[in-house]
């Protein structure tokens, strides 16, 4: 007999169990969804990362201070000097925020060719209005200087960037995001340019609207004032730390840049040779990495979750198959008494079993995808497909059906001809 009449055999056999096969083939789907959504969403979420911090550029790095960790219970204000005859207390220098003096004098004798940038987050919770208009009190309010759109991957819609006189006048002009923009200026954000707006109950003149760039997580990189970082200082609270932006012209720079970035910010911080740094230095892309690699536990758990469900499911499979061998067994006997072959009557079966199994995988995979994708709506991304996945989810369902269907497949083989046709 040949393979594809043996294979139509197969088909019609499966049909003719549709309630059986149907629900087998629903088993193995769900163990196949629930691999394929979450990989298809973590797909969506990495391609949003990697869209939201490659404008950042993978050539730059950032200063921060460094937190200092609070225990319960009595503090950790202070570290104790322990030696032998003296009980004095050193003050940690942890959790010192970077002043404003302290990051210019970094800017200003920092020599490593590249592009530099101070910023500082005024508040989160800003109210802008124009007229009679008013935003919600959801704005991000940032200082900085004339390299904040560049260090940052912003682009100017229209108007101009801050220059260093604003910088160093500290006057009241701004750059405004374009959902800020939008919601102001009537679904005419380039009306905004040279526009006094009030932020905080400030007036402000608008010097240029960015362009858009969307969001990431829920939180609008377009919902956003960035005035000077010397306006902040006068016109806000002064006691918030600053943030020091570098980025080189080569990314295989960026590690020497660090080098040298380090230790003259320990000189401008005036640390000693035994203190530990109080600030920390973060590359761009390595803050997208963290965040990817803490996706890796829900990819485990996904996994486990699929597996599980696919074991169950060949077991399931098997069962089914064993049934149809005895339910079958009069056909196998008459097979066989006509001049069948024991390697066709296996053949037959495990041909059964797998296409349960790769119907269930399909059924899987565009319910996974589906699914999945619905992530990627609300993430704004666009449609994914993690094919790496798809194909593995196809090879496991057929190695799935193969395994499951084997017992049943030599058991049928082996069916004496004269015994079959006389079971009842």
């Amino acid at each position: 007999m040949r393979y594809r009449d043996i294979l139509a055999l197969a088909f019609r056999s499966v049909r003719s169990n549709m309630l059986r096969s149907v629900l087998t083939i629903i088993i193995i789907a769900f163990g196949i969804m629930a691999l394929v959504v979450v990989y298809t969403a973590i797909k969506a979420i990495n391609q949003k990362f990697t869209d939201s911090f490659s404008t950042m550029g993978a050539s730059g790095f950032t200063i921060r201070y460094k937190e200092r960790n609070i225990r319960f219970g009595g503090g950790d204000d202070k570290i104790k000097k322990e030696k032998k005859g003296s009980k004095k207390e050193k003050k940690s220098s942890l959790g010192k925020i970077i002043r404003k003096e302290e990051a210019e004098m970094f800017i200003k004798n920092y020599r490593f060719p590249s592009a530099k940038s101070v910023s500082v987050f005024a508040t989160r919770n800003a109210i802008v209005s124009y007229e009679n208009k008013k935003t919600s009190p959801n704005v991000f309010l940032f200082g900085s200087d004339e390299n904040f759109v560049l260090l940052n991957g912003f682009k100017l819609r229209s108007g101009r960037n801050l220059n260093q006189a604003d910088v160093q006048s500290a006057r009241n002009v701004c750059l405004i995001g374009y959902d800020v923009a939008k919601k102001l200026f009537n679904d005419n954000p380039d009306r905004a340019v040279n526009a006094i707006i009030r932020v905080q109950n400030i007036p402000y003149r608008v010097a240029g609207v960015l362009d858009s760039r969307g969001s990431s997580f829920g939180m609008s990189w377009d919902n956003r004032i960035i005035t000077s970082y010397t306006n902040v200082h006068r016109q806000f609270s002064s006691g918030m730390s600053y943030v020091i932006a570098v980025m080189t012209d080569d990314i295989k720079k960026v590690q020497v840049a660090m080098g040298e970035a380090e230790g003259m910010f320990r000189s401008v911080r005036k640390l000693a040779t035994t203190e530990e740094s109080n600030f920390v230095l973060d590359r761009n892309d390595s803050v997208a990495e963290k965040a990817m690699n803490s996706l890796s536990m829900i990819s485990l758990s996904a996994a486990v979750i699929g597996f599980i469900t696919l074991i169950g499911a060949a077991i399931g499979l098997m069962n089914i198959m064993l049934v149809a061998v005895t339910e079958r067994t009069k056909e196998v006997g008459l097979v066989k008494a006509i001049g069948g072959k024991s390697k066709t009557v296996r053949i037959q079966f495990l041909m059964e079993s797998i296409i349960i199994s790769v119907l269930g995988a399909m059924l899987g995979i565009i319910l996974g995808i589906l699914i999945g994708n619905l992530i990627s709506i609300a993430i704004d991304t666009g449609f994914v497909i993690p094919w790496n996945w798809v194909l593995l989810a196809v090879i496991i369902c057929s190695i799935t059906g193969l395994l499951a269907g084997l017992y049943p497949a030599l058991k049928a083989g082996k069916l004496n001809p004269i015994e079959a046709l006389r079971y009842e």
